[in-house]
């Protein structure tokens, strides 16, 4: 499981929000991350505005892209706004890409 999670997550960080150069991993907007008995990969996610106009096409991008990882038979998303987005949740190296640091 901890090596499907992995590959999850490196597939995670070929995600970009189109208007944002940093993937959707380091910038927090991913909360968890559970593959259940059958192979599907469960998200909870976020965004970084709840009218964030590119959300289908992240959503969708999260899907061909996790859903193309060995072993894994299928993605469900979970779109979830609690806890609310900050950049605080962002990774270092998102700070810096974005000049926060």
């Amino acid at each position: 499981m901890l090596e499907k999670e992995e590959k999850i997550v490196k597939m995670l960080r070929t995600v970009f929000d189109p208007e944002i150069p940093v993937n959707i991993y380091d910038l927090g907007l991913i909360y968890n991350i559970e593959i259940d008995d059958a192979g599907v990969a469960i998200i909870d996610m976020t965004l970084t505005a709840p009218n964030c106009p590119a959300a289908d096409f992240i959503m969708e991008d999260v899907r061909m892209k996790v859903g193309s990882v060995e072993g894994i038979t299928g993605v469900k998303i979970n779109l979830v706004f609690e806890p609310e987005w900050h950049r605080d949740m962002m990774s270092d190296e998102a700070k810096l890409e974005l000049g926060f640091l």
